[in-house]
């Protein structure tokens, strides 16, 4: 397991998703052309979530150029999850507050976002009222830690679309028995497959767990759900494994236009280390611990590792 993960470090990797993705962006413009009322009041509410590297900033900032532009001229407002992590001193202070629990010990989990300030912003969006200042994170900061920082990007009304992207949008909490259900069986099973035996424990989960309860008023926002889920790769330990390499691809993209800025290899792979635990405990979407109101509402675009669409299905 370790000669694998060390021979994946070492590999090249290049962002090239950029000429793979035209299927998946057409099928998701269909789907939300699709549900769009001719006088959006208020706009239309668009969840999209996949894992890190899969290509949802990259399909959300397509979706908004396409959209935008004739035939459909939209004004569309998009916010990644990632722009409502808490800044950088409330990162520490949480990490400092819960020494003991690796999954806050930097930003990605549940947990380690500002809700009320998410929910502000959509609120704001909705009601048409105001122009919105989009919040915005810088990655880079910090050597990798990142760092909110403003933006300057203000959307005013009318909004059509409100697109929300993000790697755990629409994760929902899961009952103490469904925690140790996974906890014994498939969490068992994947951290063996990825290395991971130490990385959490289950008190870490609950935590992470009742804070995914606050996340809900958020995603009672949206109409519409777009998941990008990557098909198995036969030659990986884990169906998850691939998720490594495009988080890897993507942050040595980042620093190719920034000089540099970010994460070494070796902080990548711990960083995606601490996001696993989300994936298999809250990352099933559907089934849901209740029905949202995007139910019968969703797709779900199966992608190869090279990020081409190879199925649609709707959910």
């Amino acid at each position: 397991m370790r000669r694998w993960r060390t021979s994946w470090l070492r590999k090249a990797v290049t962002w090239s998703h950029v000429t793979t993705m035209d299927s998946v962006v057409d099928s998701v413009v269909d789907h939300i052309v699709e549900h769009l009322d001719p006088n959006p009041s208020p706009p239309l509410f668009v969840a999209i979530q996949g894992p890190q590297g899969s290509g949802k900033s990259y399909l959300s900032a397509q979706l908004k150029e396409r959209l935008s532009q004739p035939p459909y001229s939209l004004n569309v407002a998009l916010l990644s999850i990632d722009d409502l992590y808490l800044p950088h001193d409330g990162l520490v202070a949480l990490a400092t507050q819960q020494p003991q629990n690796s999954l806050w010990a930097g930003r990605g989990q549940p947990g380690t976002h500002d809700v009320k300030l998410g929910l502000e912003v959509l609120r704001n969006l909705r009601s048409q009222s105001q122009g919105v200042e989009l919040p915005s994170f810088d990655k880079s900061l910090f050597n990798g830690e990142g760092d909110r920082v403003p933006s300057g990007v203000v959307i005013n009304p009318p909004v059509d679309v409100v697109i929300l992207e993000g790697w755990c949008v629409g994760f929902f909490p899961i009952s103490e028995e469904e925690l140790l259900k996974r906890w014994d069986g498939v969490w068992r099973e994947e951290s063996a497959r990825l290395g991971l035996p130490d990385v959490t424990t289950k008190d870490d989960l609950r935590r992470v767990n009742e804070k995914l309860e606050h996340y809900l008023e958020m995603w009672a926002h949206f109409d519409i759900f777009v998941q990008l889920k990557p098909a198995p790769v036969q030659t990986f330990p884990s169906q998850y494994s691939i998720i490594y390499r495009w988080r890897l691809e993507q942050e040595h993209y980042m620093k190719s236009t920034n000089g540099g800025r970010g994460m070494s290899d070796e902080a990548v792979k711990a960083f995606v280390d601490r996001y696993m635990p989300g994936y298999v405990f809250f990352g099933d979407i559907p089934p849901f611990s209740f029905e949202p109101q995007w139910a019968g509402k969703g797709i779900k675009l199966l992608i190869d590792e090279e990020r081409r669409q190879l199925g649609v299905e709707r959910f």
